[in-house]
């Protein structure tokens, strides 16, 4: 039978696991510290992608209006839209040409049956302008958008609910920064209180690492296998996480939201491969992280 090598990267793996099963009850709370960070950061997360991304959809529907100068012909307004600089056409995620004619039509369609009898005698009349509405990709260059389009030669005015756009615009920097952090303090939080949960298992286990700095045993010697226990443990628990991240948005989404028609949700799968990465990510650094913080001061002996 093949020996392995003491100081071996086999050798680390199997006193890592060795590690694990030793400290049973230990180990299985370190993973179960790191599941519940990985959760509740990753629900605060997912929370606050989906509030950003349901504030997008509001934003892009909210329109502005250019008015074609009343003195051009039907053809002359229609060519309004190719002067529009490429500065503005960047920020313009679509823009739909309306005639009066339809404009008046869509106003005498939106009124009641005794108001519209007020508008008797003008069906034919040119009491509305020709005019584009335009649907913009960036709410934040609202301002600049419209002063750069209010700059083309056809275009009499512009209206837009700027009251409305820099609302929401603020409403999502407010969620945004609230999001971030949050998802920073969980983050410290998980990181103190796992490196704590690794220190108790590491004090369970001083007398050992004593007698190996006493019979002369190298500080990596030492360490690696306890990098090599946290690194398992912390991808364990990245795992864990992750599949209990999908079945406790699955059923949110599904049980809770799936109630209220006007909230859409973007489906796990979209984000399953960034979720995944970040999970991984995170448990590897906790798990190094944790077992060098709290191995180093029982290495001083």
């Amino acid at each position: 039978m093949k020996k392995r090598k003491a100081g071996g990267f086999s050798y680390f793996l199997v006193e890592g696991v060795r590690g694990i099963f030793l400290h049973g009850f230990m180990s299985f709370a370190a993973v179960g510290v790191i599941v519940a960070c990985l959760l509740i950061m990753g629900s605060f997360t997912l929370l606050a992608v989906n509030i950003d991304a349901m504030i997008r959809d509001i934003e892009q529907s909210n329109q502005i209006v250019v008015f074609v100068d009343e003195s051009l012909t039907v053809a002359e307004a229609k060519s309004v839209s190719t002067k529009f600089p490429a500065s503005a056409q960047e920020n313009i995620k679509d823009s739909k040409w309306v005639s009066r004619e339809e404009a008046l039509d869509e106003f005498v369609g939106s009124l009641e049956g005794k108001f519209k009898d007020l508008l008797t005698g003008y069906e034919d009349s040119d009491v509305l302008r020709h005019r584009y509405v335009v649907t913009l990709m960036d709410i934040t260059k609202i301002d600049d958008t419209i002063e750069r389009i209010e700059g083309v030669d056809g275009v009499a005015y512009v209206r837009a609910d700027l009251k409305t756009a820099q609302g929401l615009v603020t409403v999502r920097r407010v969620v945004e920064a609230i999001s971030v952090a949050l998802i920073v303090v969980l983050l410290l939080v998980s990181v103190f209180i796992i490196s704590n949960t690794i220190k108790l298992a590491t004090f369970d286990r001083r007398e050992e690492i004593g007698i190996m700095r006493i019979v002369g045993a190298t500080k990596a010697f030492i360490r690696w296998p306890f990098v090599v226990e946290g690194i398992l443990l912390g991808l364990c628990a990245s795992v864990m996480g992750f599949f209990a991240q999908s079945a406790l948005y699955s059923w949110f989404t599904g049980r809770v939201l799936g109630t209220i028609a006007l909230v859409e949700v973007i489906p796990f799968s979209d984000m399953m491969i960034p979720i995944a990465l970040a999970f991984v990510v995170i448990g590897f650094l906790v798990g190094v992280g944790g077992s060098l913080l709290t191995i180093r001061k029982f290495l001083r002996v």
